[in-house]
């Protein structure tokens, strides 16, 4: 019977069926980073337990390093003991840490990928929700619970319930200006947040195979946000070639070897989806959030919902909640609303290419008065990268602040916060309630460049109009 990626990849990883139904799942590998980790490792000394398979466990420092700060001891007595505390963890159980010192350190999300480690055909597993960024590359990718941490670091296998699977075609060129964030945000506009519960999402049609490996992974990344557990894309020429010669990848006849079995995971033609939904790439425009819920999406050049228009209560009360935080009025255009800060990062858009993108158009602009930009790139690689090219300069003359890698202020658990009831245009994925460090700070999502837009213009902005996008 013909298969799809999810059902050969778990198939391939089952264990056994456990007597609640759900499946023991071997985890091909475990990505950690320093705040789901130190309690997940204290139980481990507790049971008085061992590391069983360290090979297959990898280490970076993300979400609390600062920005703008390089020498320790930092700041934030409460970050450098995080720190301290997964280089202790990672040194006690033999586990490889991309420390700061390394030149490999950055977003869980953009490390794993840049080394190789994150291959088609395997299970992935990490305490951070944005996992299902890795599935870009074919594998099964998800976020897991400290608890769950502790028990792949242990057994190498934890407990999961089957998905059903979703194929999410998007067909056809994106018109200029749009990018692989307008399509996720898209998607879940389309769908609703809650619309994957249940499921992992296969993206696939002329679109994705015409994406970057790095456009794939923004769309991956926020499929937790339209409520799927895992999505995914099939493995292709685009993503071997993304991978040979990467550090952890095969080589020589491995190479070869690794590639026809990676083929093979792919989904069968004619395999069963339990839903498939069709999308005009053409349909698709550069898109903004306007509330508290990835889902609370709408283009540029739509105004904000009126909740006397709504026709459920729920979907009323939901409206007014939202435009009461946003501090936005009923049906007013979403362009023009002035923001505070602009934000360029995260596991969503903080690769090369997203930098490379922004300083095509930004070059010989100026981030407008009053508003403050921070540009800060996913991994120390990617920083070295964009310097090698003069990215960093030409961002930072059009007054962008050049930062080092980190997860930033997309959750704002390091000194990169919002202030009071700043708005901030942003790269990242959420934009819940407090999201960027400010009880009542607000955040809109966008494309990179769609964030440089309204940096330069002081305010939410179409990047076709500023940028003379064409």
């Amino acid at each position: 019977m013909p298969e799809s990626l999810f059902q050969k990849v778990w198939n391939a990883h089952a264990v056994r069926t456990l007597a609640n139904g759900q499946t023991q799942l071997l985890i091909g590998t475990h990505l950690i980073h320093e705040v789901t980790s130190p309690q997940a490792f204290g139980m481990m000394r507790d049971l008085k337990l061992k590391v069983l398979m360290p090979h297959r466990t990898f280490a970076t420092v993300d979400h609390i390093v600062p920005t703008n700060e390089l020498v320790e001891p930092y700041k934030d007595p409460l970050a450098q003991a995080m720190m301290d505390e997964l280089r202790k963890n990672c040194a006690q159980f033999g586990i490889t840490f991309f420390d700061r010192a390394t030149g490999k350190q950055g977003i869980v999300h953009i490390v794993g990928p840049e080394q190789g480690i994150t291959q088609p055909g395997t299970t992935i597993a990490c305490g951070d929700s944005h996992t299902s960024t890795h599935g870009a590359f074919g594998a099964v990718a998800f976020g897991i619970g400290t608890s769950q941490v502790r028990d792949v670091l242990a057994t190498q296998t934890m407990a999961l319930g089957a998905l059903k699977v979703r194929r999410i075609e998007v067909n056809g060129k994106l018109r200029p200006g749009v990018y692989a964030k307008d399509v996720i945000l898209h998607i879940i506009r389309l769908l609703g947040v809650n619309g994957g519960t249940g499921y992992a999402y296969e993206y696939a049609g002329s679109t994705f195979d015409g994406f970057s490996m790095e456009e794939r992974m923004t769309v991956c990344n926020m499929s937790i946000e339209g409520g799927a557990r895992v999505g995914y894309v099939n493995p292709d020429e685009t993503t071997f070639a993304f991978l040979k010669g990467r550090p952890y990848s095969p080589n020589g006849a491995d190479w070869d070897k690794a590639v026809a079995n990676w083929r093979s995971f792919a989904s069968d033609p004619g395999c069963h989806y339990d839903d498939v939904v069709k999308i005009n790439a053409a349909d698709i425009a550069p898109t903004v959030t306007w509330g508290i819920n990835p889902g609370q999406g709408i283009t540029i050049l739509e105004n904000v919902p009126d909740p006397a228009k709504a026709t459920a209560a729920d979907e009323k009360a939901g409206i007014e909640e939202a435009l009461a935080y946003m501090k936005l009025k009923p049906g007013a255009p979403i362009k023009g609303t002035k923001i505070d800060v602009a934000f360029i990062g995260s596991c969503t858009n903080g690769r090369l290419s997203d930098f490379r993108e922004v300083a095509k158009y930004v070059k010989g602009h100026k981030v407008a008065a009053g508003v403050k930009a921070i540009a800060v790139p996913g991994s120390q690689i990617v920083a070295l990268q964009c310097e090698k090219e003069g990215i960093d300069k030409v961002l930072a003359a059009a007054g962008f602040e050049w930062r080092a890698a980190g997860c930033s202020m997309c959750l704002a658990m390091n000194p990169d916060k919002l202030v009071g009831e700043q708005l901030c245009a942003s790269s990242s994925n959420r934009n819940f309630k407090g999201r960027q460090g400010s009880p009542t700070g607000r955040t809109i999502l966008m494309s990179p460049v769609m964030v440089a837009a309204a940096a330069v213009a002081g305010s939410v902005a179409d990047a076709r109009e500023v940028f003379s996008v064409s």
